[in-house]
């Protein structure tokens, strides 16, 4: 075997450590002898050589030597960059098989399958300041909102003679966009190379490969280069649970099942068709991690979201009984697959501070997320909330009338929304196979449906957990997604509606990113609390976010209040912890977002009002009155108001009255005097004067005794002041309108 290739990293290979596997395998150009060296892993084969087009696909020129643990390598000189080849493997089962280089970092573009000769250029990569902030901007307590995409159907070239916009293309087009619209994150459906269209990339043949739809491997780095400097990181979906059976791929490479199981009850996805990954070959585990970190390593890319976890973690996954072979101890959990997304994460997140991880897993598998090294978790850093997203849809798709049967839809979420660091997904799942659209899984006429989808949205802008919306639930297109046409952009051209739902949508994003109350606890029930929660017959929920407590900063705190029925509800109480001025900040009612224009007050004073209690003694609390419009959501600004009890005011008051007594002490003795030496020299001039008048006042005085009369009036001028309270209180009961909704 040739010495080029270092022990040490073969051993990493076989014993499942290897993060850098594609260093070692595939094809390199070797610097000191001017050849091209290929190396692949085929433990049975009885024989491998590379053919391409340098050698006439001859598979008698170039063989290649193998070791005793079935690696190949050989070197061939005077190749060069885009030479097309594929590996010729005899199996052990006596097939002949042309393969693709599991390794090959490029390839021909569908429907054919042969790698090519790649030496990546010395690409200028400009992004090292965005890479060194990673950390900081990527962390729980940041704002994440993301962009799902899919790069062929974004945008597509309306020439016939073109099929998709290159990797350059799609990037000058798409950052702008993703400025305006207020976007942090993009996350790309699988780019790593497929063969069939119709699986989305989901169904993946070359895992070291950016697929040649879109361009070069180059074109690729641009894409990522141009997104860094504009302040996007890049998330790319990423397939380790299944692979397909196509003939040129990893299925029977070498005429075993080296990547699968033999076992098709361990090995096969009925549901799918496709082959499932044997994880417990440490030489597996190796390949598809270096997959992962050649990602990171090579193109710079900031997270992965894993497809199909629940499929990774259980053995029975969309098998029935009898399909499927369940543990020694009888369980279902797959053992093998647990250990490997745990290597995969500590890899990664080790490596590459502030990288992300993240699960697509619909169960309740505990602690997907977690510190790299909890022995009991995952290694996740974020888990799609699939529960929130199923329970939400299902509850805007109800008629209005229903929605208070069903109300524990809206609020249940919160009940688990601590248990894992979440992302709330909107996803491509969700607008395919005749789900509908997202305007169009919302119920009533045209309107109505605008008005939900941006309370909805809203909602969820404001809900625990980052966010997710796939390409097109931006402007509320009506049809689902398509994957062979472009999005409807004429709708927002076109059609008033459509263009303000579509500002609607980046208004939110501006107000998440500059509000910290809205994502920096997204982890911490200190960040969260309920202020209408129960009100079912109103379907209304209330809830205030809050930010973290720091020195020399006050505490921020929004309320949201959503309207999930198409009735106003005037001067709707929503009951608030304290004494506060509320000052609006979004009503989605506005006409620049689509709304009628009759929104709620923009101001807001909450007032001490009477609430049901079980006791005899009254208990009162601070309320604000809102009118809340029909299918809306309004966010709030609090400014708590600070207030004194009448003691402590009593108590400061009393210090103050007696200073302002012994200031006028001295100037109040001085006059008395005063008075008192004139009355004296008065007495001492006229004393007979002084005496007959003091005796004809007399009388007069008994004049002023009030009369009968008046004395009955004064009593009921009083009468009246006490009554005037009452008065003021019975203004303040509920509207006949309202008379039903209480303080919940």
């Amino acid at each position: 075997m040739n010495e080029t290739i270092n022990r040490e990293d073969l051993y990493l290979f076989q014993t499942g450590k290897a993060r850098q596997a594609y260093l070692t395998f595939g094809c390199h150009y070797q610097k000191k002898t001017k050849t091209h060296r290929f190396t692949v892993w085929a433990p049975n084969a009885k024989s491998v050589s590379v053919v391409g087009d340098f050698n006439f696909w001859n598979p008698l020129a170039h063989p290649m030597k193998g070791d005793k643990d079935g690696i190949y390598t050989i070197e061939i000189e005077g190749l060069k960059k885009g030479d097309l080849y594929k590996y010729h493997v005899e199996g052990y089962d006596g097939i002949c098989r042309y393969k693709s280089d599991p390794f090959a970092f490029y390839a021909e573009c569908r429907p054919d399958t042969a790698s090519k000769v790649w030496d990546f250029d010395d690409f200028k990569w400009s992004d090292k300041r965005f890479i060194n902030q990673r950390k900081k901007r990527q962390a729980l307590d940041q704002p994440m909102s993301i962009y799902e995409l899919h790069l062929g159907t974004w945008r597509m070239p309306q020439e016939e003679e073109r099929e998709f916009y290159n990797y350059r293309e799609i990037a000058d087009m798409l950052i702008p966009y993703l400025g305006e619209m207020g976007y942090t994150h993009v996350e790309l459906m699988p780019i790593t190379e497929y063969p069939y269209d119709l699986s989305w990339g989901y169904q993946v043949t070359g895992y070291y490969g950016v697929t040649s739809r879109y361009g070069t491997p180059e074109d690729f780095n641009y894409m990522i280069n141009e997104l860094h400097k504009a302040g996007i990181s890049v998330i790319l979906d990423w397939v380790p649970a299944h692979f397909p059976r196509d003939e040129h791929g990893l299925a029977m490479f070498d005429g075993t099942h080296i990547y699968d199981h033999e076992d098709p009850r361990k090995g096969s996805q009925p549901d799918w068709g496709t082959l499932l990954f044997n994880y417990g070959k440490p030489e597996v585990q190796s390949f598809l991690i270096s997959s992962a970190m050649f990602f990171a390593d090579v193109y710079h890319i900031d997270g992965i979201r894993i497809d199909a976890v629940s499929a990774m973690l259980y053995l029975d996954f969309g098998k029935q009984e009898g399909e499927y072979v369940p543990n020694e101890d009888g369980t279902n959990i797959n053992y093998e697959a647990v250990d490997f997304l745990r290597n995969l994460n500590e890899a990664l997140r080790t490596t590459h501070e502030g990288f992300l991880t993240i699960a697509e897993e619909s169960t309740a598998y505990p602690k997907v997320t977690s510190d790299v090294d909890d022995p009991e978790g995952l290694g996740f850093v974020y888990k799609w909330n699939m529960g929130y997203m199923h329970d939400t849809l299902y509850y805007m798709e109800l008629d209005p009338l229903y929605r208070k049967d069903n109300h524990g839809a809206i609020i249940f979420s919160m009940d688990y929304a601590y248990s894992e660091n979440y992302i709330l997904p909107y996803s491509h799942d969700e607008v395919v196979h005749g789900k509908g659209s997202m305007i169009n899984k919302m119920y009533g006429a045209y309107d109505e449906k605008f008005a939900s989808l941006r309370t909805l949205y809203g909602f969820t802008m404001a809900h625990p957990g980052k966010k997710l919306l796939f390409m097109g639930g931006e402007f509320a297109q009506f049809v689902e997604w398509r994957d062979k046409e472009q999005l409807d952009w004429f709708l927002i051209d076109q059609y008033e509606m459509h263009d303000s739902f579509h500002k609607y949508v980046a208004k939110l994003n501006e107000i998440y990113k500059s509000e910290p109350a809205l994502y920096e606890l997204d982890q911490d029930p200190a960040g969260f609390e309920w202020c209408l929660q129960r009100d079912a017959d109103h379907s209304v929920v209330a809830f205030i976010r809050k930010n973290k407590k720091g020195r020399g900063r006050k505490q921020q705190q929004i309320l949201c209040v959503c309207n999930f029925t198409p009735m106003e509800w005037d001067k709707y109480k929503v009951p608030l912890p304290k004494k506060s001025k509320l000052t609006k900040i979004l009503d989605s009612s506005e006409l620049d977002f689509g709304g009628d224009g009759d929104v709620s007050e923009s101001k807001v004073s909450t007032k001490r009002v009477k609430v049901p209690s079980e006791g005899k003694k009254a208990v009162y609390q601070q309320a604000a009155e809102i009118s809340l419009k029909p299918l809306s959501v309004v966010y709030y600004k609090i400014e708590e108001v600070e207030t004194k009890s009448r003691k402590s005011v009593a108590k400061k008051a009393e210090p103050a009255k007696k200073a302002t007594a012994k200031k006028a002490e001295p100037a109040k003795k001085a006059a008395q005097e005063k008075k008192t030496e004139a009355v004296k020299k008065t007495v001492e001039k006229k004393p007979e004067v002084t005496k007959k008048v003091t005796k004809e006042e007399a009388p007069e005085t008994k004049k002023d005794t009030p009369k009968k009369e008046d004395i009955k009036v004064t009593k009921q001028t009083t009468e009246k002041e006490e009554e005037q309270p009452k008065k003021r209180t019975s203004k303040t009961r509920r509207t006949k309108k309202n008379n039903d909704q209480g303080v919940k």
